[in-house]
């Protein structure tokens, strides 16, 4: 299921940091007086009514400004607008229509987005008696609401989950493709990969970064099983602004992660590992995502037979805690091993599906810990009594002892270690629970 994206855009000190803050019930956006205080992006996850949605938070509009940090928050509003789903236009009830406000949502009308037009600071009888000559911004019957006090929110989240619930789609039966999160920093190479793989040109392919806008589903057979390949989006060429790359570069990971079964992290062979290819990793395997790691465009490297030895150690000393992620040198380009990324993607899949049966799970248990048994805590020696497996996708194993709580993180890794040594789920984040019988 698609999980939408609302933005709360709106000039400099009308609240939306405020409102952003009130609908999380929790203080994420940094909320001040002062106008402009909000420059980087903020999002979240929020629900309301059995509806998920990605609630961004944006710095305030100023057009036609001549001063640079305000034309980049401008920058990057338009672009949350582009990308949203819903926009929350938010203006002042105390202080009324303004110049800005109306030039807002000249553009709103352009870009034709569903709307919800929201009045914050009516805290009271008079202020909301006001707010009547926002209709003439022509983008509807105003909301009133007070952020800082929660007057009106609920109702607010109720019409927005009703504007949203064209997403509400659990009932739909999916089909039983393996769907492909395909992901990466801008201009890795991810147009050109999937290009290559259906061998069209369905995306384009251009060497500055950030020309796909929208993310792609590209359907296509390997081997007789079926899959949906999920392109992040880059940026447009027009947003060059560097907080964007960042932030859109995370939010769009996250929306196609969440719409996949299996994760393909692509790194460019002829740049070093950077600190965003670490988040986008520490990002799929925080959310529990199969994965491999393709590393991209190695046609472009000069090599020897050990070329890929020495990249594969310096990767890996890098990422250490990844070290049960498969990696794979590629070209999208040439095609080189792109036919076994689908291989791989495949096993990694099935390895997310498998379920050990109890019976080899406590056998294992009993030889790992006859082998090398929980140091004692407190003065209490730990027992494990069994092992089972709860779940698949992610694979959860639950063990049972006498004093769960005492076991230390050392053992725990242990565990997992052996774990993975004896039943392989290579690209697999499974997940250990420790209970009491």
């Amino acid at each position: 299921m698609k999980i939408p994206t609302v933005a709360v855009i709106g000039r400099p000190n009308v609240g939306k940091s405020s409102l952003f803050n009130r609908f999380l019930q929790k203080r994420l956006a940094v909320v001040d007086a002062q106008p402009g205080v909000t420059r980087d992006r903020n999002y979240s996850i929020c629900d309301w009514a059995g509806q998920d949605f990605y609630l961004v938070d944006t710095g305030g509009i100023v057009p036609d400004s001549s001063d640079l940090m305000e034309k980049l928050i401008t920058d990057q509003t338009d672009f949350a607008i582009h990308e949203s789903d819903l926009i929350l236009f938010v203006v002042d009830a105390q202080v009324g229509i303004d110049s800005v406000d109306m030039k807002i949502a000249k553009s709103l009308k352009k870009e034709k987005k569903k709307c919800i037009l929201v009045a914050n600071k009516t805290d009271n009888a008079e202020a909301e008696m006001q707010i009547y000559e926002f209709m003439k911004l022509g983008l509807g019957e105003p909301m009133p609401v007070s952020a800082t006090v929660g007057l009106g929110v609920g109702e607010l989240l109720d019409a927005l989950s009703d504007a949203l619930s064209e997403f509400k789609t659990d009932t739909v039966e999916r089909s039983n493709d393996i769907r492909i999160a395909l992901v990466g920093r801008p201009n890795v190479g991810k147009s050109s990969f999937i290009n290559k793989l259906v061998g069209t040109d369905r995306l384009i392919v251009s060497p500055i970064a950030g020309t796909t806008r929208d993310s792609v589903d590209t359907p296509f057979e390997y081997d007789g099983d079926k899959y949906t390949l999920v392109d992040t989006a880059g940026l447009r060429r027009k947003y060059k602004v560097q907080e964007s790359v960042e932030f859109y570069t995370t939010l769009r990971t996250d929306r196609a992660l969440d719409n996949s079964d299996v994760t393909l992290v692509l790194i460019d062979a002829t740049e070093k590992l950077s600190s965003q290819d670490q988040r986008i990793l520490d990002k799929v395997t925080s959310m529990r995502r199969p994965v491999i790691i393709a590393v991209n465009k190695w046609d472009l490297i000069e090599k020897d037979t050990s070329t890929a030895d020495e990249f594969s150690r310096d990767i890996k000393d890098i990422i250490s805690m990844y070290s049960y992620i498969p990696l794979i040198y590629i070209s999208a380009k040439t095609g080189q091993r792109l036919g076994k990324v689908i291989t791989m993607l495949k096993h990694v899949h099935d390895e997310n599906q498998r379920r050990i049966p109890t019976s080899e799970l406590n056998d294992f248990l009993e030889r790992v810990t006859n082998r090398t048994r929980p140091p004692a805590r407190k003065g209490k020696y730990i027992r494990f009594y069994y092992m089972t497996q709860s779940e698949v996708a992610p694979p959860t194993f639950i063990f049972f002892s006498n004093f769960p709580e005492l076991i230390d993180k050392a053992y725990i890794n242990f565990l997992s270690n052996q774990i993975r040594q004896e039943f392989g789920f290579q690209g697999v984040s499974f997940r250990l629970k420790f209970k009491k019988r």
